[in-house]
């Protein structure tokens, strides 16, 4: 047993309590990356976009498994605009502005879009306009993502983003650098409260996110039996 460990006995416990929560934003993080590829897929299928899906690097710390993430989340909000450009540039302002209207049948919205994609692509399928009304109308999918992305660079920046994403590495990592006395009960009581308050925002921010792609992707499913 270590000496900080006998000055402190309540400090093999928090180091547990770590390892589990931090279990827990991995199983989240990776349920992320899955959600993630399954939107990346719909999309360069349907809307000709070329987003290299993701994996989550098990030799990385958290910061860099949230820096991928983050960045292909973003790629995905750029692709989003840029159809936006599309439908403003190729529309009349009165046809753009149905695109949004809430009161305007999803059908003919489909419709609109699908006659800017016929001059984008040359054809297009109904599909490929249903994903980018989608796209557009969806303010869930869109907050979600900003929210997602905020939250992931805080987790990036908090006490453990440096740590490798490897469980049994957190553990060996936490044992290594922790500081002995009452530095070290402070810096794992720091680390509990942070990734607790992170954790608790975080799933409820993935569970969101993923809801929202799942109405995309289950949407087009349907559409192509």
């Amino acid at each position: 047993m270590a000496l900080s460990d006998l000055l402190y006995p309540d400090n093999p416990k928090r180091k547990q309590e770590l390892i589990h929560l931090h279990q827990e934003l991995l199983d989240c993080m990776s349920t992320n990356f899955h959600a993630t590829n399954e939107l990346v897929g719909v999309l360069n299928e349907h809307l000709g976009c070329t987003i290299t899906p993701i994996e989550m690097r098990e030799s990385s710390t958290v910061k860099e498994n949230c820096e991928i993430i983050i960045q292909v989340m973003s790629e995905i909000q750029h692709q989003v605009q840029k159809i936006d450009s599309d439908m403003k540039d190729k529309l009349e302002p009165v046809l753009y502005q149905k695109l949004y209207d809430i009161k305007e049948p999803e059908l003919e919205k489909i419709a609109i879009a699908q006659r800017v994609f016929s001059i984008i692509f040359g054809e297009a399928t109904s599909t490929a306009a249903m994903v980018a009304i989608k796209l557009l109308s969806s303010n869930h999918l869109n907050l979600t993502v900003s929210k997602l992305i905020s939250l992931l660079v805080q987790i990036g920046a908090s006490v453990l983003g440096g740590v490798s994403i490897t469980i049994i590495g957190l553990g060996l990592e936490m044992i290594l650098h922790a500081i002995l006395g009452a530095v070290e009960r402070s810096q794992l009581l720091t680390a509990v409260r942070s990734y607790e308050k992170h954790l608790a925002e975080f799933k409820a921010a993935s569970e969101k996110y993923q809801s929202a792609i799942h109405e995309v992707t289950s949407l087009v499913r349907q559409q192509v039996q």
